[in-house]
């Protein structure tokens, strides 16, 4: 598809989905760039901020399924990833498949759920696949979750465990809105809704083969050992806990690829490392005596970045 194809794109897809949702450019370059290098996003946002027609109209610019479960204290498992059903008339067990078999999963509040229930979602998050008593299935293609946390409420929720924070490749938050994105949403929102008049930019096969593809973006020896640094800096500073592990490293380099190929670039620069680590491993440190703070986490990595030199070369291959 070449890099300049994969900006067009990834500008249609922004754009679309700025359609709708409004002042928030930046997240959707963010979770675009979480789309094509294959991962999954975690949104902290209190209610009402527009996360659920995010996902929608994502799923609908890429021409792909999308399903949304409201996790609930009660909610099992099998409510996610389906079970076998005894069919009387055949006489015979039928597999009902759950809500994880589409492109687009939302799960909404996911901190609300049992960490039994959670960690459910590990395996498809992580394999691509569910297990359904003893049988393996694949999910779909292009398969993503972008799963919210309400960050005011603690009463009833279970905070997630690191090894399910680990799975997202992204934490990020839509914050508030400014007093002239408010109007704006009133005067695109009094008389319709936006979303029913967007079309898709492209089909799931595409963004797959965008996957492939970004792979192949140029990461210079020197580029590879300051993200390096900057883990391995994580992992000795005395006032975080738990540091950046090896997943998080992959995962970055990843965003990296994929956010340099958003850009029409055929090469990772330091400046998109400082950009994207903050996110990609914000969620990713625990900070001593405060646990995991969405905030703490990225200014603590921008600070641990301030301390790192910062690379000078010829970036192109």
């Amino acid at each position: 598809m070449g890099e300049k194809n994969v900006k067009k794109l990834s500008d249609q897809i922004i754009g679309n989905v700025s359609k709708v949702i409004v002042g928030k450019e930046e997240v959707i370059e963010l979770i675009v760039t979480a789309l094509f290098a294959g991962g999954h996003v975690l949104l902290e946002d209190s209610p009402g901020t527009g996360k659920t027609m995010l996902a929608k109209s994502l799923a609908k610019s890429i021409e792909g399924d999308f399903k949304r479960v409201q996790f609930t204290p009660d909610l099992m498992p099998t409510d996610i990833i389906g079970m076998n059903v005894f069919n009387q008339k055949q006489g015979e067990f039928e597999l009902v498949k759950g809500p994880v078999f589409t492109n687009l999963l939302l799960a909404d509040e996911i901190n609300r759920a049992t960490p039994r229930t959670q960690s459910s979602l590990l395996e498809a998050m992580e394999e691509k696949q569910v297990s359904i008593d003893g049988t393996t299935l694949k999910l779909e293609g292009g398969f993503m979750v972008i799963a919210t946390e309400n960050p005011i409420e603690t009463v009833g929720t279970y905070p997630l465990p690191e090894a399910q924070l680990d799975r997202f490749i992204m934490k990020l938050s839509m914050g508030s809105n400014s007093e002239e994105n408010e109007l704006e949403i009133i005067e695109r929102y009094i008389s319709d809704n936006p979303i029913e008049h967007i079309d898709a930019c492209c089909k799931i096969a595409d963004v797959e083969a965008i996957k492939s593809e970004i792979k192949s973006v140029y990461m210079h020896n020197v580029v590879r050992k300051y993200i390096v640094d900057i883990a391995m800096k994580t992992r000795n500073d005395k006032t975080i806990e738990v540091g950046v592990s090896t997943r998080g490293i992959l995962a970055l380099i990843r965003c990296c690829q994929a956010y340099a190929a958003i850009k029409g670039r055929e090469y990772v620069t330091p400046d998109d490392v400082k950009k994207l680590a903050p996110f990609v491993w914000g969620h990713r440190v625990s900070v001593v005596g405060r646990g995991n703070s969405y905030h703490q986490g990225l200014e603590y990595i921008a600070k641990i970045i301030e301390k790192i030199e910062v690379p000078v070369e010829k970036w192109e291959r």
